[in-house]
């Protein structure tokens, strides 16, 4: 699972994936620079898998992770071929979330490819690039399934007014993710389509250090103008993230955080935000030899949960002793839980819930 970071040319997005990942895009002031997508694997900061580690003093801990994309900045006229199109949304496609960063910052020296500092339109931009492309998705599926339809069959038929309803969405200007359909038509007919605008976004507002703490005005405009799409929006000090980072002293990041007003690194709110867009949720395993966090979709069921960790174990499961989170806290030690009869005994049907400390104990 992947997020996708997006913008204009030039809006701070290879900045931003530095201070997410160890990886060093290349960054400067000229549009273009990123051109084949750069991939990080970023570790999500969890203060619980810390405090597991206290307690069971493992010889490993080994964190969550998410997989950040930087992609080439996108021009107006990319859904034609303009610019890096054609590569900027294949590789954009290949996303599960997209990270969208706009410039809410007045800055001269740092060129703006429009010319002038405007959030809502750089969105506009970037929006109508990708609902142009999936218009053409949408029509050319269309032209398909309404050729099948005109034979009398009856689920072309469906599908082609449910492609209609979408088609029509797109022209006014919306979001697929924006869309009202019934769940059944959504698994059916849009999402073999991978629309690029069906992804869950976050609009990330590169401010300046002034800003970092409670926005500007650009940061109000993003808000009202993104309010229907029930869309995340973070402020985020982009170069100021950047200025941390170089500094290896880890009191100085604190004391320099605390002389802006934050009392953590945007950077880590926007990883844990990026881990809730892509629907991610966290359940640990703890032992002396390794305490470890493990990345399973919401709603994942117990057997689902014990295959990411080895296909052996949903194979053969048989059930999952759990401990909850809060109350390996309160007892201080599995053996301690166990005294108290707090670990449950859960089957297959078994929804594993967010900071679980799960046995898995299974046959093969």
């Amino acid at each position: 699972m992947k997020a996708g970071i997006v913008g204009l040319p030039n809006v701070g997005k290879s900045t931003l994936f530095n201070c997410l990942s160890n990886a060093k895009a290349q960054s400067a002031n000229f549009p273009f620079c990123t051109i084949e997508p750069n991939i990080g694997v970023v570790n999500v900061p969890d203060p619980r898998i810390a405090f597991l580690e206290g307690l069971v003093n493992p010889e490993r801990v080994v964190p969550a992770t998410v997989e950040i994309v930087d992609i080439a900045g996108l021009v107006k006229g990319a859904s034609k071929g303009e610019g890096l199109g054609n590569q900027f949304l294949g590789n954009i496609r290949e996303t599960d979330a997209i990270l969208h960063v706009l410039r809410c910052f007045d800055n001269d020296n740092i060129v703006h490819v429009d010319g002038s500092v405007d959030p809502l339109r750089d969105k506009d931009t970037i929006d109508m690039e990708l609902q142009l492309k999936d218009l053409e998705t949408v029509e050319k599926r269309l032209q398909k399934v309404e050729r099948i339809g005109k034979t009398g069959n009856k689920e072309a038929q469906k599908e082609a007014a449910v492609l209609e309803i979408i088609k029509i969405h797109l022209e006014s200007g919306s979001s697929v993710r924006s869309l009202e359909l019934s769940e059944d038509d959504y698994t059916a007919f849009v999402k073999p389509l991978q629309c690029i605008t069906a992804k869950p976004v976050m609009y990330v507002c590169n401010v300046d250090e002034k800003a970092a703490v409670s926005g500007n005005s650009y940061v109000d405009q993003v808000k009202q103008a993104v309010a229907s799409e029930n869309a995340e929006v973070l402020v985020l000090a982009v170069g100021t993230e950047a200025d941390i980072n170089e500094l290896d002293d880890f009191e100085e990041r604190q004391l320099f955080l605390e002389d802006i007003g934050l009392e953590e690194p945007g950077s880590a709110k926007l990883i844990r935000s990026a881990y809730k867009l892509l629907k991610l949720q966290t359940f640990f395993t703890a032992g002396v030899k390794e305490v470890r966090a493990w990345t399973i979709p919401i709603g994942s069921l117990a057997p689902q949960a014990a295959g990411v960790i080895h296909t052996d174990f949903e194979k053969g499961f048989i059930r999952a002793e759990v401990i909850a989170y809060n109350d390996y806290v309160e007892f201080g030690s599995e053996a301690k839980v166990k005294e108290a009869g707090k670990i449950r005994v859960e089957g297959k049907n078994y929804t594993v819930k967010d900071g679980d400390v799960v046995h898995f104990l299974f046959n093969v």
